[in-house]
């Protein structure tokens, strides 16, 4: 594993599930974090106590990545205490499923904006830091389903698709500046963002993955670590699947 020793990395969605997983990654491997998270208070208060030793490599910040005035804040605070960041992960994400015909404009809306809008919104503030050092890395975390398609998922397929356009064109905008911009694409993970779902359709996306299980949040972790790596260096606008062969 690479050192990101001195190494400023920001996590969004970093207290549970897949982002809780990258942030610790990064922690272990001496990095400064800064865990962002929206709104639940008790799995930052979790976060925090079995992450105490490591108290000093991390902070926690509550932010809402789809409010525009929060995410300037939130890297102001960031430049002025560190002036500048090298690496970015857009992991917040939320599903709001229902069938198009009788999905409300308001969960549309709520996945478009954190999903899509909080990837732009952070994107735009990171790179503004990033350029300033020549360097950085930003990875969005997609999904399969922006090109698979899954019934219900019609607001959660368009926003992660978005990424992906998003990520193929900051890739190219940035290049120059040694700026590297990718998506990791999970599969099915086994984390509380499926916990909703019945045991009968657990059990039929379980069937439909080649290898005949769900993946681990630490599997993902493993991977972005990589791309923020100096080994990935010429690895940009790329989409990584991870998905057991889905």
């Amino acid at each position: 594993m690479e050192n990101f020793n001195k190494q400023v990395i920001i996590v969004s969605g970093a207290t549970r599930g897949i982002g809780k997983a990258i942030a610790e990654a990064f922690i272990k491997a001496e990095a400064y974090v800064i865990g962002v998270y929206a709104e639940n208070t008790l799995a930052a208060e979790q976060f925090s106590r079995e992450n105490e030793q490591f108290s000093s490599h991390f902070k926690l910040i509550q932010c809402d990545v789809s409010d525009e005035t929060e995410v300037q804040q939130l890297f102001s605070d960031i430049e002025l205490k560190f002036d500048h960041i090298d690496v970015l992960i857009n992991n917040a994400g939320v599903r709001r499923d229902s069938v198009l015909a009788l999905m409300t404009n308001a969960d549309w809306n709520k996945v478009i904006d954190i999903n899509l809008n909080g990837t732009f919104l952070m994107s735009k503030q990171a790179v503004l830091l990033m350029m300033k050092k020549k360097y950085g890395r930003i990875i969005n975390i997609t999904s399969p389903v922006s090109h698979l398609g899954f019934v219900g998922q019609a607001n959660y397929a368009a926003s992660k698709a978005g990424q992906i356009g998003l990520t193929k064109t900051l890739a190219k905008e940035t290049a120059k500046k040694k700026i590297t911009v990718n998506c990791v694409s999970p599969g099915f993970i086994a984390t509380d963002f499926i916990k909703d779902l019945s045991v009968e359709q657990l059990a039929s996306y379980k069937k439909m993955v080649p290898m005949k299980r769900f993946g681990t949040p630490e599997e993902i972790a493993e991977s972005v670590l990589f791309l923020a790596s100096h080994r990935a260096a010429y690895i940009t606008g790329a989409v990584l699947e991870i998905s057991g062969g889905l």
